[in-house]
């Protein structure tokens, strides 16, 4: 086959198209058999067999992560790499559709090795677990899966038809009091009430929230306020998830929150300790070139991709990890009108339903199109990394 673009794009949606039906099975079955958060065993397996079944070449357990793996067809650079999201919501399945993101990576991946064969740099499926709570891929970052790659792909399905995703900076925080116990009749002046402690903080924290900025907030709660009511509390933890429009934000936002607990803890004479207690998700740092690829891509399957509307954010993923490191593409097409919501039963069944269908392969053969053309288009790397280093989407 001669290797030009058109070409290239018409073969890989082809071979997309003449694996949707099993691409489909694929998305039925995850979503048929939700599994969370680091236990994923049986998506993964699932995946990484059929990669591997095509000739991919298959690491497990990535990054010290039994349920993550990676792909690879090819050799050296340019490697353009393929996100698989396959963890579901406790309570909800898949009501974020990674049963879908996974499909459509795998189908992209299986069409470019078909297509391409590796001879024209490598192509990197990578799974990446525990999204929703976790932070798969920014361990994965950590550990240097993207540290040789040009470009990091998926998309997300959604309520709308975004190019680009409007992905926010957020972290969580343990915030403990360390007070006295007493009887709080016999010896009440003994005590030094760690809970009052704590609901002053959340006291601050509202006030702090009614200066922040539209896209960050603290949002928290009470994790341990006492054992006893006859007994002052000597101790009392709150969980706080902190979100802010940029990382930069997001570390101030931190700062202040540990500050207003030293404030607290000084005035009601406790100690207080601030620890994190999640992976920090950076927020979302878009490649627009390689986003207007994916968009043009998509458009022949009669979906337009728009940018997203001013002010409105739509939560966080570690995805934005990936962004900070490579040029990366977060689109969003909708499977579900938008007055619907993800995180909710009715995006569940929406992610089985035969618009989900529908948007599986057009989705996918977006992402190979997409992945193809980071490949054979020097001139578009270079755009994508120039792009990048000079801070695009931050």
């Amino acid at each position: 086959m001669t290797v030009t673009p058109d070409g290239v794009h018409d073969a890989l949606r082809a071979e997309v198209a003449g694996r949707a039906g099993a691409l489909w099975d694929v998305a039925l079955r995850l979503h048929a058999d939700p599994e969370y958060a680091f236990a994923e065993h049986r998506a993964a397996a699932l995946l990484s067999g059929e990669l591997e079944s095509a000739g991919l070449t298959v690491r497990r357990d990535v990054a010290g992560m039994p349920t993550a793996f990676t792909a690879r067809s090819g050799r050296g650079r340019p490697a353009v790499a393929l996100l698989l999201e396959y963890d579901a919501l406790p309570g909800l399945g898949h009501a974020c559709g990674h049963n879908l993101i996974a499909a459509a990576g795998l189908g992209a991946a299986l069409a470019l090795h078909t297509v391409l064969g590796g001879a024209h740099g490598s192509v990197l499926a990578v799974g990446t677990p525990a999204e929703e709570g976790g932070g798969g891929k920014a361990v994965e970052v950590e550990a240097g899966v993207f540290d040789d790659v040009d470009a990091a792909l998926m998309f997300h399905p959604g309520v709308h038809d975004w190019a680009r995703a409007p992905l926010t900076a957020q972290v969580q925080y343990r915030v403990g009091f360390h007070g006295r116990a007493a009887h709080p009749t016999g010896n009440p002046t003994e005590g030094i009430d760690a809970l009052a402690a704590l609901v002053e903080l959340f006291n601050v924290v509202y006030a702090l929230g009614r200066r922040l900025p539209p896209a960050s907030h603290v949002q928290g709660i009470v994790t341990h306020g006492g054992t006893a009511t006859n007994i002052v509390p000597d101790y009392a933890e709150g969980r706080f998830g902190l979100r802010a429009a940029t990382t930069a934000e997001l570390d101030a936002l931190t700062a202040q929150l540990g500050e207003c607990a030293e404030g607290v803890a000084r005035a009601t004479g406790t100690r207080a300790e601030t620890e994190r207690v999640t992976v920090r998700y950076d927020h979302f740092r878009d490649s627009a070139v390689l986003s207007e690829r994916f968009a043009g891509h998509v458009s022949r399957a009669g979906i337009t991709l728009t940018p997203p509307v001013p002010g409105v954010q739509l939560g966080s993923s570690d995805i934005g990890n990936v962004s900070g490191k490579v040029p990366a593409i977060h689109p969003f097409v909708a499977i579900m009108d938008a007055d619907g919501s993800d995180h909710t039963p009715e995006f569940a069944r929406a992610a089985a339903s035969p618009r989900a269908r529908t948007v599986l392969t057009a989705a996918a053969q977006a992402l190979a199109c997409t992945a193809a053309d980071v490949l054979l288009d020097a001139d578009l790397r270079t755009a994508a990394w120039a792009r990048h280093r000079e801070g695009e989407g931050t």
